[in-house]
């Protein structure tokens, strides 16, 4: 089993423990998505994705039809995909994924969750070498041999494979997304749910103390409807 198993539940930090914010960030990928390449899941990717995404958190289906035709509306809000960089409590490195149609509330609530929890704002960038950003594929393991998946999908990037409750967990770089996903597709492979994570290669040992800390903040977070996701390097 590889790195990306061996920190994956440490990252998760409860981010989809409620259900309206899951909705609220499905619904958001959905935006996004219908924006950049419309209405028919047939020939867009990522509005497919975001679908399944929907079917895997149990979102109803109408509310995902609400969105999709809300998206396409003339008066339809446009969300923007930002990324901020920051240290907790202890220098942890923490990167932070939004969602926004104002970014200028966006990264002043950032900000002041930071500030008020013993963190810092970083350079864009500051992080590179810290986190690997990886595309994660979760697919029904009924039926699969996991070994010959392995082996028929490693030309089309898959780096790691483990079993994950009743699913199977692929992992692939950032750049092999697209690959992977139609790789899949063309197989009749159902996608479960698709995201992108960040997976940190430098690990950072902190106290207890720090630790509570870094969970406040987190958890602070993670509780603004424009954020998405949020990774860190706690050991």
């Amino acid at each position: 089993m590889g790195r990306a198993f061996e920190f994956r539940k440490e990252r998760k930090f409860k981010r989809w423990a409620q259900m309206a914010k899951v909705f609220t960030k499905i619904g958001r990928e959905i935006s996004m998505a219908v924006k950049e390449s419309g209405t028919n899941p047939e020939t867009n990717s990522k509005l497919r994705i975001a679908i399944q995404n929907a079917k895997a958190a149990n979102m109803p289906k109408d509310n995902v039809e609400r969105a999709i035709q809300k998206a396409s509306g003339k008066d339809a809000e446009s969300f923007k995909e930002v990324v901020y960089e920051g240290y907790g409590p202890g220098k942890v490195a923490i990167i932070i994924e939004c969602a926004t149609d104002n970014t200028t509330r966006t990264v002043a609530n950032v900000r002041s969750y930071l500030n008020k929890h013993g963190g810092e704002f970083a350079s864009q960038g500051a992080f590179d070498f810290i986190f690997d950003r990886k595309a994660v594929f979760k697919i029904s393991a009924e039926g699969q041999n996991m070994e010959e998946l392995e082996f028929e999908l490693i030309d089309f990037g898959l780096e790691d494979i483990g079993l994950e409750d009743e699913n199977l967990v692929i992992y692939t770089a950032f750049t092999d997304f697209g690959s992977m996903q139609k790789a899949l597709e063309e197989r009749g492979i159902e996608i479960v749910s698709a995201e992108f994570e960040r997976l940190p290669n430098v690990i950072k040992e902190v106290s207890d103390e720090v630790a509570a800390q870094m969970n406040k903040l987190i958890d602070k977070i993670e509780e603004d409807d424009d954020v998405t996701s949020v990774f860190h390097n706690m050991g």
